[in-house]
């Protein structure tokens, strides 16, 4: 039987930069290696597991400037979409396409790609303390979408979060942005006309 995950969470950098921690028994998924590699390091040795891999949400500086060292001092596994792989400055083993999934300590998660923000996020599910926990990059926030550059990213944005995120999951799950405090897609769903109509 697998272990059941658990989660941590840091704040990096002086962007606020979230870092999570899913763990399973003595091993630990860390989402984005976002900077100050030395805290995230120790969030895993505090938490008594060894990061065997590591999902980068998407390629933006401010979330992956501790990644090099991140991965050479844990020699974890690399994941990241297939869109944004091209940009990170570290090699990714698996490249990612939307409705794959995510293998870590026996638990398959869902991974759904979210164009716009960058050429391709992604967004991974996991279930935790039996509640859906969804880690969204910067494609979705409290209140409103990541930001996008044209008018056509945006409408790519919202299109894929629409269908690929609130269409797929319940209002339950909790969404666990890049930057600020959580939110569950039952409090954004009312709002989605309202973000279409003023393009972000």
């Amino acid at each position: 039987m697998n272990e059941p995950l658990g989660l941590r969470q840091i704040s990096v950098s002086e962007m606020d930069n979230n870092c999570y921690l899913l763990t399973a028994g003595s091993v630990g998924l860390l989402v984005d290696a976002a900077d100050d590699p030395e805290a995230l390091l120790s969030l895993a040795a505090d938490a008594g597991v060894r990061i065997t891999d590591v999902l980068t949400t998407h390629r933006h500086h401010d979330h992956v400037r501790a990644l090099p060292t991140v991965l050479e001092e844990t020699g974890a596994t690399h994941w990241a979409s297939f869109l944004d792989a091209p940009a990170l400055p570290a090699p990714v083993d698996h490249e990612l396409s939307d409705g794959d999934h995510l293998d870590f300590a026996g638990h398959r998660l869902d991974v759904r790609i979210l164009r716009g923000h960058t050429p391709g996020g992604v967004c991974l599910a996991a279930e935790v303390d039996e509640a859906l926990n969804l880690f969204v990059g910067d494609s979705l926030f409290p209140g409103g979408l990541g930001k996008t550059s044209s008018e056509g990213d945006f409408i790519r944005l919202f299109r894929d979060v629409s269908t690929r995120v609130f269409d797929s999951y319940p209002d339950s799950a909790i969404v666990r942005p890049g930057h600020g405090k959580a939110t569950t897609l039952g409090a954004e769903r009312p709002h989605l006309e309202e973000w279409w109509e003023r393009r972000w």
